[in-house]
């Protein structure tokens, strides 16, 4: 069992999730993203959250249960936060 696929992922306000076969549509402040799980994952969305289930067994199944669990958790955060990279140039190498 995989323990991070395990876990639910909270729906922060402002943020609108829509589930739409294998199809994960999440939208709010900062943009929208959407993404195609595998098929052996189930996701369901209730309550204010997402959860995510595994189909299929074996090795592969249990790591695109966590993989995808991760990848839509990243999903909500990009919408509602967004990624921010700061690079430092120090000299030009002469």
């Amino acid at each position: 069992m995989s323990r991070i696929g395990k876990k639910p992922i909270a729906i922060p306000n402002g943020v609108q999730v829509t589930v739409s076969g294998q199809t994960v549509t999440v939208k709010g402040p900062k943009g929208q993203l959407a993404w195609t799980v595998a098929d052996e994952i189930e996701v369901k969305q209730e309550e204010g959250q997402i959860v995510l289930s595994v189909r299929g067994e074996g090795p592969r199944a249990q790591a695109m249960w966590g993989l995808s669990r991760t990848l839509v958790n990243n999903m909500i955060v990009g919408v509602t936060q967004g990624y921010e990279r700061t690079l430092e140039l120090v000299g030009v190498g002469y």
